[in-house]
């Protein structure tokens, strides 16, 4: 499990995240949501040490890792797997290359265990016999993949994803959700989903914080959420004719 408590931020006077605090649940889809420029993606970063909180909170499994000295921030680092948006892979590496970086930069694990855990990884995401392919050679969908593959090769119990199905086609984008979300039963980690896509809240929802001018508004299931009375919750839900017509049917 991952909490944070009162969490707050600000850039150059003005106040992102106000006092926001929550949790996410361990081997359950748990979704940040909310509209660009409401402070989900901040929040993302505070959560995975990327950006240090003004004040508040952040505790893997009970460990103060706001907090935390050098050797235990590394710990859960360690732990920590981040599919980024648009995959992020390094345009001069392979695929192999790419998967294994974690592995080379964060252990000392013989080359051919290194290999042995990457080829793994590869033939979960249904991209066995990918190895020496440039990412100039595949597909959108495919470095997605790829990014799932890297961020899962350190046996990580925390899995962060931004934006995974952002610039996908709808099909792809159900491929990707799928994936994210039978990892996460199958090893029971611990994963947040970054969107605005309501087709992944519908799909892998099991449970959602959607964040509002930098705080916490709401917090409960995809099962809860199309009966909401929350205001601003309504507003950024029924912007989508899809949840619209699910309201309707219900």
């Amino acid at each position: 499990m991952i909490e944070f408590a009162n969490i707050n931020k600000s850039f150059h006077g003005k106040q992102v995240l106000k006092d926001v605090s929550g949790s996410f649940i361990q081997g359950k889809c748990n979704l940040l949501i909310g509209a660009s420029g409401t402070g989900k993606s901040v929040l993302l970063k505070c959560l995975v040490g990327l950006i240090q909180p003004d004040s508040g909170r952040v505790l893997y499994d009970g460990r103060d890792f706001t907090n935390a000295d050098s050797n235990l921030k590394q710990e859960i680092r360690r732990e920590i797997g981040m599919l980024f948006q648009g995959g992020a892979l390094f345009d001069s590496k392979n695929v192999e290359e790419n998967v294994m970086f974690p592995l080379d930069l964060l252990t000392n694990m013989p080359k051919d265990e290194k290999l042995d855990r990457v080829n793994y990884c590869l033939k979960r995401v249904g991209l066995e016999n990918t190895n020496k392919l440039m990412p100039s050679e595949i597909s959108g969908g495919m470095k997605k993949r790829v990014g799932i593959a890297r961020a899962i090769v350190m046996n990580s119990k925390y899995l962060f994803c931004d934006e995974p199905n952002s610039g996908l086609d709808p099909q792809t984008s159900i491929l990707i959700d799928n994936l994210i979300k039978d990892i996460t039963l199958e090893y029971n980690i611990t994963t947040v989903v970054v969107t605005h896509d309501m087709n992944s809240v519908m799909e892998i929802g099991e449970h959602i914080i959607f964040v509002h001018k930098g705080e916490k508004v709401w917090e409960g299931s995809k099962a809860d959420i199309l009966q909401t009375d929350n205001k601003p919750l309504q507003d950024f839900l029924f912007a989508s004719r899809l949840v619209r017509e699910l309201r309707a049917n219900n």
